[in-house]
């Protein structure tokens, strides 16, 4: 399948997938420090960035995702690539990981580990966050997002660290989020997302210790299915790209490495 994606770099490659409503753009914090080891490949999902929807009649799920970013993959003519994703994202890394398609996976704050309460609250959030980024002017977008304080608030639940956004990339994920003609199908699609199967390819799995979204205590969960512990991201949040890009990119690089 055809997606939108930004390549980087050169060597062994690893694709880069984001979560849902957002795009590959949320990736470039860390895309070049990644780049000095590998050809870097990040993509929009079908239905999500500049990406189009998938064909009629198939429905927006985390396996129909990753069965698209598998067909991409291969028309790419990339074989067995280490992959990374971050929440919707890391489910489907670990998905492709459980297919054995991959040659490792890092999932940061992974989809799919919720108790039947914390997905109602994240689907919650989720849709309160789609509502106000179609609501907003592309003024008082930029206002919000140029403003300290406004922007602590509007990303408060996705960020540890707001101010470190940069505010055009914020006006740029807000609107993804607002355009995104696979939200709504996806997010309902995650009433029945279950753990993938066990994985058959090598995986790290990596939480924010401050993530508001996906709370911290579901790494515990993660950590039982995999079997292994669940690496803490010190001072990050759900997006832990923005937070401290160095230290994802050592994880990332870490576990593409094994």
């Amino acid at each position: 399948m055809e997606l939108a994606f930004e390549r980087r770099g050169t060597g062994a490659p690893l694709v880069l997938i984001h979560g849902i409503g957002h795009h590959w753009q949320g990736w470039l914090p860390v895309m070049d420090r990644l780049a000095a080891a590998h050809t870097v490949i990040a993509v929009d999902l079908p239905g999500f960035g500049v990406s189009p929807g998938l064909p009629p009649g198939i429905p927006y799920t985390a396996e129909t995702l990753a069965d698209a970013v598998e067909s991409f993959c291969a028309s790419m003519g990339i074989r067995e690539p280490a992959v990374a994703g971050n929440s919707l994202g890391g489910y489907i890394a670990l998905e492709l990981a459980s297919r054995g398609v991959v040659r490792t996976a890092a999932a940061l704050s992974p989809a799919g580990f919720w108790s039947r309460p914390e997905l109602l609250y994240c689907q919650s959030v989720l849709r309160a966050m789609r509502a106000s980024a179609r609501s907003l002017p592309p003024e008082q977008l930029a206002m919000t997002a140029g403003n300290r304080h406004l922007r602590a608030v509007s990303a408060g639940l996705l960020v540890a660290r707001p101010s470190r956004l940069d505010p055009a990339a914020l006006v740029a994920a807000t609107q993804a989020l607002g355009q995104a003609v696979g939200f709504e199908e996806t997010l309902e699609s995650f009433g029945g997302l279950m753990p993938p199967a066990p994985p058959k390819s090598p995986i790290t799995i990596a939480w924010g210790e401050h993530d508001r979204l996906l709370l911290r205590r579901q790494a515990v969960r993660a950590a039982r299915w995999s079997g292994q512990r669940v690496k803490l991201l010190q001072g990050c949040g759900h997006l832990p790209m923005s937070d401290d890009p160095a230290l994802v990119a050592r994880v990332i690089l870490e576990s593409s490495a094994r």
